[in-house]
């Protein structure tokens, strides 16, 4: 399917600017916030009941967090969201669009957390810091939700965070993947056939996992590469990716590993559209309608 034609305008407006992996950590992650949160228009956010700034747990200390409450009558489901950005960029300010979608359509209690980044936190700072915050989650439900059902959700590298998380604290009822990283050494057709031009390139890719791992990092670690990890006896996932993304074929094969795991999975490649299309909705009815159905495939799984 041919590219969607309403990206074309926010595909030549980050094209115009200085490529990321151009730019120091500090001025990526002003970039982005820009592109996330100054551009987005108003009163294009979902709506919930309340929004509250806390700590969970992290591997080295508290971490700030953010809590999504919806318009639903509780006990809930809660939900720890873990945001993308490569290891390096994205916060809870750049992922509210996320958390506060998740909330207000699958009524459940989202817990943004914002984990270390790199490279002031090398590999594997993030990996251990998720594990902790949804442990510490676990053990506060009645704090959040107040149901017994926690699930954790990201995207991107938010994605591979989640993953690992599910891979390393038992108990979870499931896990949205939005176009995750899932094998970092692998070799994927998607990474040649969509490299540039489709706003996350392979240029980028390099420059994040440069900032993020160093040269004695184990690429085939299951805490970096969760492809690589067990994938027995996992939560049910929520596995969705888009055509246009260098980390289509990734997130496909992780979907792919986890069935034959034996594991409940739904995955659903969305035509037309490209990386980060979650928080593209503002600019594309398409990119709109893939979050809307998104969320939809993914609170059956928390009701149940």
């Amino acid at each position: 399917m041919p590219l969607d034609p309403q990206l074309a305008p926010l595909l030549a407006l980050i094209e115009n600017g200085t490529p990321m992996h151009a730019l120091s950590p500090a001025e990526a992650r002003a970039s982005f916030r820009t592109l996330t949160v100054d551009l987005r228009p108003p009163g294009t956010l979902a709506e919930v009941a309340s929004i509250e700034d806390v700590e969970v747990a992290g591997a080295k200390g508290p971490l700030a967090a953010r809590v999504f409450r919806p318009h639903a009558e509780g006990p809930l489901p809660t939900v720890v969201l873990l945001h993308g950005g490569g290891f390096v960029i994205g916060d809870l300010d750049t992922h509210a669009g996320m958390a506060r979608a998740i909330a207000a359509g699958a009524d459940a209690v989202v817990v943004s957390v914002d984990y270390r980044l790199g490279p002031e936190a090398r590999f594997p700072a993030a990996a251990h810091d998720a594990i902790a915050a949804v442990r510490d989650v676990q053990g506060r439900l009645e704090e959040f939700g107040g149901n017994d059902v926690l699930a954790v959700a990201g995207d991107s590298a938010g994605g591979n965070l989640s993953a690992v998380a599910a891979q390393n604290v038992p108990g979870l009822a499931a896990q949205l993947l939005i176009y995750p990283a899932t094998d970092v050494a692998g070799e994927f057709a998607s990474r040649e056939e969509n490299a540039t031009g489709y706003f996350l390139d392979m240029p980028t890719m390099a420059w994040f996992i440069g900032n993020y791992a160093d040269e004695s990092a184990d690429l085939l670690d299951p805490l970096l590469s969760p492809l690589r990890g067990e994938l027995a006896g996992q939560p049910p996932a929520i596995v969705v990716t888009a055509e246009f993304d260098p980390l289509r074929d990734e997130g496909i094969a992780y979907a792919d590993a986890l069935e034959a795991a034996g594991v409940e999975v739904q995955h659903h490649t969305y035509p037309g559209l490209i990386h980060g299309f979650f928080d593209m909705g503002p600019w594309s009815q398409a990119c709109q309608a893939a979050v809307d159905d998104t969320v939809a495939r993914f609170k059956p799984l928390l009701h149940r």
